[in-house]
């Protein structure tokens, strides 16, 4: 299998995993929480959307705790490495060779160096959003040709060959660029790998009103709407040639010249007695096969070329951003963004009403624009969380959000393409069909607009709705927390008292660093009040009938359940008690423990405790009958549980 080297790949290889864990700190001021507190999925005052303004990779490591497996879709839009990006590489690699790159940044086309520094920048991420990545996810990334090539060997190292899905052409352009000096680059590809392709696939597209508006019931057939194809292929088929005799007793001596009929002629006998073939309206012309609305598939498959005129280009989405932020200069306007509608598609064939949606690269907030829009059309509960490592994370990324949450003012007005279609002599001939199809369509979606004009333009029939909006552009509802990246925790400085983190943060990293996944019922995971004395005991297991009073003791201490350990942290943000004995295991503890879960038969479960305690004050051949192990603090951060 073909294998990519770089520069500093064998410095970069495992560098996600010495990646300081930073606690994530919300901020209510610059956050947008919903009128029922609670109701996203951060709970306790805390929206289910997350917008994180630091460092993408400590980001990343920060949600781990969280969100390890439970991310569904993955959309990123990295940097292209054009050398006109100015983009930085800032990453703290232990290794002489790559400390010199921060000292050359920004990275031009002059830099002989910056496929490296590209690859150096993206393997650790692609590491990290993988392990994010739900087993029923996919990941979806916008390249050009600058490093479409060397991602796919990246992301075939870290996904897996097998679980490349794709690769979509989307027409960014709508006119050729008539300056280029060779080609007029008007694509960007969209790469498309899942967590496991072989049970991943992606939704069906919905049918447009176009598509709906082929079928007719000309015959009044009681299935309902229809519409015909060719009974005749060019494949061969040995039973594909006999003579047909119409309604009208015209006889036909077989299919045309050169082609074969599709079924053989005993099934077109069962077609045509099930008034299955059309003869057309005088009931003498060549048969075709008649296939019923009702009986189609209730969608279409995606195809790998996505037109401008499907979801958007360059300018829509600048137009849309200046719709709704406004920007001192031309110079301060976003550069890429992509269109909303873009990114819709994507959610539309990797989502469902329910998913958590990740954009590490989230610059303008488009993936976020595009989840609430998606939300407002389908009633869905996405959730996104986004990542901007940028100033303009909290006054262009937020702000972005909270003016289509809470509706912004806009004059002017919104157009939108309905429908498109090149006009050539074929077309002509078509005219009453191509005319019905218009007029269906102004028929289902003219409420919705003030005018629909209709135009041709550069050879293509255009029919776009238009509607005045003269003071406000409604809210699509909804709500977020804004967070920054805490101070790094570090477990050898525990009991010196530099850095004491709350109970969540640390509990919540131990947590995935033992098992390798996510916190269960993480419920309130970023909320600032304290948990210990206030958490009810998670997992499924009921308590024993007759286990200690002071059970209240032992929820205070209880992280949660993986498939071999329940977890304990004995721990509180307190210098002296952790130095005290109360933060020891004790056996009288460990026993307490031990009598917290039973069966379903009221027997000792198998599944064993780990608990996690600055200090045991008991021998390891007593813990082991109980089915408790220790792991002390703060020397005991790595997993026990391997992949």
């Amino acid at each position: 299998m073909p294998e990519l080297y770089f520069k500093g790949k064998e410095f970069v290889y495992n560098h996600h995993l010495t990646v300081p864990y930073r606690p994530l700190e919300t901020h209510p001021e610059k956050s947008i929480l919903p009128p029922l507190q609670g109701e996203g999925r951060g709970g306790d005052g805390v929206s289910g959307n997350l917008i994180i303004h630091g460092d993408n990779l400590h980001a990343l490591k920060a949600l781990l705790p969280h969100y390890a497996g439970k991310v569904d879709c993955i959309f990123i839009d990295p940097p292209y490495n054009t050398g006109n990006e100015n983009w930085c590489y800032n990453d703290n690699v232990n290794s002489p060779i790559m400390r010199e790159w921060l000292s050359s940044n920004p990275i031009n086309r002059e830099d002989m160096l910056r496929h490296d520094k590209w690859a150096c920048l993206m393997y650790p991420r692609l590491k990290l959003l993988h392990e994010l990545l739900s087993e029923q996810g996919s990941f979806w990334m916008t390249l050009d040709d600058n490093e479409i090539h060397h991602a796919r060997l990246i992301l075939d190292d870290i996904f897996g060959a097998e679980n490349f899905v794709t690769t979509v052409i989307w027409q960014k352009n709508f006119s050729p660029k008539n300056t280029a000096r060779q080609f007029s680059e008007d694509h960007d590809y969209l790469i498309v790998y899942a967590k496991d392709s072989a049970n991943w696939a992606p939704a069906l597209m919905p049918r447009t009103e176009i598509m709906e508006a082929r079928y007719a019931n000309p015959d009044k057939d009681e299935r309902g709407p229809w519409s015909s194809s060719d009974l005749s292929a060019r494949n061969y088929y040995s039973l594909g040639t006999y003579p047909i005799t119409s309604p009208s007793g015209r006889i036909i001596d077989g299919p045309p010249p050169g082609t074969y009929w599709r079924v053989k002629e005993e099934k077109f006998h069962e077609l045509n007695a099930d008034e299955r073939i059309w003869w057309g309206e005088n009931k003498d012309n060549v048969p075709r096969l008649k296939r019923f609305l009702s009986e189609v598939k209730q969608g279409v498959v995606p195809q790998t070329l996505w037109f401008y005129n499907e979801v958007g280009h360059t300018q829509d989405a600048k137009k849309e951003l200046l719709s709704i932020l406004n920007f001192e200069t031309s110079e301060d306007v976003f550069v890429t963004p992509k269109p909303t509608k873009l990114i819709e598609r994507v959610l539309q064939l990797a989502t469902d009403s329910n998913s958590i949606v990740l954009d590490s690269f989230a610059g303008s907030g488009t993936t976020a624009h595009a989840v609430l829009a998606l939300n407002a059309k389908d009633g869905g509960n996405r959730n996104f969380i986004l990542v901007e490592c940028e100033e303009y994370a909290d006054t262009l990324t937020a702000e972005r959000v909270r003016r289509v949450i809470n509706g912004y003012k806009y004059e002017g007005t919104q157009k939108e393409e309905l429908f498109r279609k090149k006009v050539n002599f074929s077309t002509l001939k078509d005219a009453p069909k191509l005319l019905r199809e218009i007029e269906h369509l102004e028929q289902v979606k003219g409420k919705r607009f003030d005018k629909i004009s209709k135009t041709i333009k550069n050879d293509e029939l255009l029919v776009i709705g238009e509607k005045k909006i003269i003071e406000r552009s409604e809210g699509l509802g909804g709500g977020f927390t804004y967070c920054t990246l805490g101070q790094p925790l570090d477990l050898d400085k525990l009991l010196t008292g530099e850095h004491l983190p709350d109970f969540r943060s640390i509990g919540a990293w131990l947590f995935h660093t033992a098992t390798g996944m996510a916190l269960p019922n993480w419920v309130g995971a970023y909320c600032n009040t304290p948990l210990q004395g206030n958490t009810p005991l998670q997992g499924n297991t009921p308590l024993r009938g007759n286990a200690p009073t002071d059970d209240a003791i032992i929820a205070e201490w209880y992280l949660g359940e993986s498939p071999s350990y329940h977890v304990w942290l004995i721990y509180r943000p307190n210098l002296d008690w952790l130095k005290s004995r109360d933060a020891a295991l004790t056996l009288t503890l460990a026993e307490k423990i031990a009598a917290t879960f039973v069966g379903a038969n009221g027997d000792s479960p198998n599944k064993r405790h780990l608990v996690f305690a600055p200090a045991r004050f008991v021998a390891s051949k007593h813990l082991l009958p109980l089915g408790v192990e220790h792991a002390p603090l703060p020397f005991a951060l790595y997993r026990f549980e391997k992949d």
